[in-house]
């Protein structure tokens, strides 16, 4: 999964009328174009990748109901990314009920098990201190409120403007700063306190 965020051409618009019109080869290239960006988005969210993908099933099988809704006034991608950021949002809810009901105790280290580790490299003490380092990373990530990690992956992940985090999230500009501003802090203490 690359880190840096990737620039995605921006639709033909035959594609998409396409894909409203009902063209299920129009609609399988519009999804293999953005498929890895809302992968990597939904995965900051909920750090977890197997759930990063079943959240992406649910997000195109909402894109295909939606498209019709899909005027073009906007950049495809500004209009993709509220359905995707919802869609992982409700999904850290149900999971966080049904982990406050059913298991209350379940706060140990296995918890978010399947997130996959660095790839090795051929120096065991770099592979040692990457793999230590990206640990301590992912547990500051998940420690961060599920709306301040939503801010963060979409302005560091996706690299999205101030005003395009508003608009996929439909909040307030200044409430976006705000969130980022404290997403940033406290991911600060989180790896703080973290370090060995």
């Amino acid at each position: 999964m690359p880190d840096a965020p990737q620039t995605v051409p921006e639709l033909d618009p035959a594609l998409w009328r396409r894909a409203q019109a009902g063209d299920e080869a129009a609609f399988g290239l519009l999804m293999r174009t953005h498929y890895e960006r809302i992968f990597r988005l939904v995965y900051a969210i909920v750090r977890h990748e197997h759930d990063a993908r079943d959240i992406c099933q649910e997000v195109w099988l909402t894109v295909w109901r939606e498209l019709p809704r899909y005027r073009g006034e906007a950049k495809f991608t500004t209009w993709l990314h509220p359905i995707a950021t919802r869609k992982a949002l409700d999904h850290l809810r149900k999971r966080r009920r049904w982990f406050d009901r059913f298991l209350p105790f379940a706060t140990g280290p296995d918890d978010h098990d399947g997130v996959p580790e660095p790839a090795a490299e051929t120096d065991a003490r770099d592979d040692a201190g990457k793999a230590e380092r990206a640990e301590l990373l992912k547990r500051a990530l998940d420690a961060l409120p599920p709306k301040q990690r939503a801010v963060l992956a979409l302005r560091e992940v996706e690299g999205l403007s101030y005003e395009e985090i508003a608009q996929a999230t439909s909040l307030p500009t200044g409430t976006v700063m705000s969130r980022l501003y404290h997403a940033r802090r406290l991911l600060a203490q989180k790896l703080k306190e973290t370090k060995p």
